[in-house]
């Protein structure tokens, strides 16, 4: 899908292409990649490396063409393994030519164009639009830290009622996605260091550039922080998981000790030897009181031992 926006004073709609002019591209089908291709000559592998959900934040040039593709968080509707992970965004630009393709659909997208609609506010250049592509970024990656802080507590909450299997999984899910987080921050991070010195930017820029390393900093804090809780948690519960399975070992082992005693003495009388309680009318009571007195001293020591 196609949108042209008017970025000169307030963001709005219209309906072709003109000069310095934002063409917002989500979700695009061969069609619209093959119009923007013949419609402005735009390098042929410029859509699939943007299209490629593993591509790393970088930027490029090509015949006049600049490529900046900047990683940005992505919730993922479907029940996934990972809820949470990054998408890359490509941002084309050449003169009067400034382009953003993405392949699916995001809330920061949505989010972005709202925002600077509301505040009646537009883009001085693409360098502008950029760097508060660079800032919305990391502000959404916060608002996605805070869910899945949101998420570990509630897991954690349900671990300390009953350790399950759902809640242990879970946990490991949102680790990965902290993973997938610090790791495309980074990149960003990287990313916007190299942009500093190959962008033409000025005084304005410079602030926005400062105000985007201060949140990409907080976002990558953050990361580092629930990352460090999560791995502590998950560390704290598969201890107490051995230590409740070393417990559960501990007590059937004991319990089969005591309980080889009646077998052995059953085992003993009950051979086909001359042992002297044959004739006795009391052989079976002497058997079973033998077998209760040794089970219950060794019920009475391993108790003693606190190993039971």
């Amino acid at each position: 899908m196609r949108t042209y926006w008017r970025t000169n004073g307030t963001l709005c709609t219209i309906q072709e292409w003109e000069p310095n002019c934002w063409i917002q591209v989500t979700c695009p089908t061969e069609e619209d990649q093959q119009i923007l291709e013949e419609q402005f000559n735009i390098p042929d592998y410029f859509f699939p490396d943007i299209s490629d959900t593993d591509e790393r934040a970088r930027y490029e040039y090509d015949d006049g063409w600049m490529l900046i593709i900047l990683r940005i968080p992505y919730v993922k509707e479907i029940r996934s393994r990972t809820p949470y992970t990054t998408v890359p965004i490509g941002i084309i630009h050449k003169r009067d030519v400034t382009i953003t393709v993405c392949y699916y659909e995001t809330n920061m997208m949505i989010d972005f164009v709202s925002f600077h609609q509301k505040r009646g506010e537009g883009f001085t250049d693409y360098v502008d639009m950029t760097f508060r592509l660079f800032l919305s970024s990391a502000v959404w990656y916060l608002k996605r830290l805070k869910q899945i802080n949101s998420l570990i507590e509630k897991a954690k909450r349900n671990l300390d009622r009953e350790v399950n299997n759902e809640s242990l999984i879970g946990l490991s899910r949102l680790q990965d996605s902290l993973t997938y987080f610090i790791t495309s921050i980074r990149g960003n991070e990287t990313l916007l260091s190299k942009l500093k010195f190959k962008l033409q930017i000025d005084e304005l820029d410079a602030d926005l550039i400062e105000d985007v390393n201060i949140e990409m900093s907080q976002a990558r804090e953050t990361t580092n922080i629930y990352s460090n809780i999560l791995e502590s948690t998950m560390d704290t519960y598969s201890s107490i998981i051995n230590n409740n399975m070393n417990t559960v070992m501990r007590t059937l082992t004991s319990v089969s000790i005591i309980l080889m005693f009646p077998t052995l003495i059953a085992s003993l009388f009950g051979m086909n030897l001359i042992n002297g309680m044959e004739d006795n009318k009391y052989g079976f009571i002497i058997a079973m009181v033998l077998s209760a007195a040794i089970s219950g001293l060794f019920w009475w020591i391993f108790r003693h031992k606190r190993l039971i």
